[in-house]
């Protein structure tokens, strides 16, 4: 999870659907801008180019609940359905932290330890950064069902890869550190818009004592 710049003004269909009975949301304009704001990446688990995007409610509108934030633009996010789905439990309701309004990487941390996803809130009393953290550790870990089985660990696997090209590369910069090449190469890496970018941003936080040079991409 990382911080993303939503787009403003709202989408104009989105005040002409809120005014209507049965109005939807999920218009094409309101579709093409959460797509590009958000990289086409689950702001959850941060799985790019998504095959099943989609639009997520921050504040649950159903049952009653946050009905008025149905329509809200600040209130769509863009999500898989995996994440999406395991974030509708009740537990979630009253607010994890917003990523377009608070920078997650300074309120939580990312981890990977082999086949172990941790993700913690880096003050214990900030209760948005502390449902975010077991939210993004849930939907890594979650085994309830075959299907939750199969995503969360299809997921871990993607992580686990993307986070061996980064080992690999910033292996490759210790031996090499003149080269530009491999200096372009993760500074592309550690781009917010790539996927799981808070994980490998944190990694290399985390290892700025021997990367001094690369702190201007994570900081």
């Amino acid at each position: 999870m990382v911080k993303i710049e939503r787009s403003y003004p709202a989408p104009e269909p989105l005040l002409k659907e809120a005014a209507k009975i049965n109005g939807s949301y999920a218009q094409p304009d309101v579709v093409e801008r959460l797509k590009r704001d958000f990289h086409n990446k689950c702001y959850i688990c941060e799985i790019k180019e998504l095959q099943d995007p989609q639009i997520e409610h921050l504040l649950p509108h159903k049952n009653g609940r946050y009905k008025e934030r149905e329509f809200d633009w600040d209130n769509l996010f863009w999500a898989c359905g995996h994440c999406n789905g395991v974030k509708n439990q009740s537990k979630y309701d009253d607010g994890i932290l917003d990523c377009c309004k608070r920078n997650p990487e300074e309120a939580i941390i990312f981890g990977l330890r082999e086949d172990n996803v941790s993700v913690i809130p880096k003050n214990q009393e900030d209760p948005e950064a502390g449902l975010a953290a077991r939210l993004v550790e849930e939907v890594f870990n979650m085994r309830n069902t075959g299907m939750r089985i199969y995503k969360s660990e299809m997921r871990l696997r993607a992580l686990q890869e993307e986070m061996n090209v980064l080992y690999t590369k910033l292996e490759a910069h210790a031996e090499k550190p003149e080269s530009k090449q491999i200096m372009r190469t993760l500074q592309a890496l550690l781009k917010k818009e790539m996927p799981f970018a808070g994980f490998k941003r944190n990694y290399v936080r985390e290892r700025l004592d021997v990367f001094p040079e690369l702190s201007e991409y994570v900081l």
